[in-house]
């Protein structure tokens, strides 16, 4: 048996962006990730995925490096999770851009990936 974990709206600051202005300051981004694991045999966190983990880790991904594209960003992420947490059997992640020039109005840019085990 399985069981899906989902963290919303998940901000992490960081600098990326296609434009250089867009990394010289950081500006935040919204992740949203759901997660299949196993369902854990007994209510410990060590049968499971702790998400103070998760969140360190996109921390760590978002301060070490500066992504142009949205799609790069959610791919490591995704991957990065599969390698940190072995539990994780199959990683939909959503990053979301709620401060994006595009000359018109608009709520966000987005890129979604999915990854699984395997």
């Amino acid at each position: 048996m399985s069981v899906v974990v989902e963290l919303a709206g998940l901000e992490v600051p960081g600098r990326h962006g296609v434009e250089e202005e867009e990394r010289q300051r950081e500006q935040p981004f919204l992740y949203d990730i759901r997660l299949e694991l196993p369902e854990p045999g007994a209510d410990r966190i060590e049968e499971t995925v702790d998400y103070r983990e998760v969140v360190e880790l996109l921390r760590g991904i978002s301060e070490a490096r500066e992504f142009s594209l949205l799609e790069a960003l959610a791919s490591a992420v995704a991957e990065a999770l599969l390698q940190r947490f072995p539990e994780i059997e199959h990683v939909r992640l959503r990053v979301r851009k709620p401060r994006v020039e595009l000359g018109t109005a608009v709520d966000y840019a987005a890129a979604t990936v999915e990854r699984s085990r395997g």
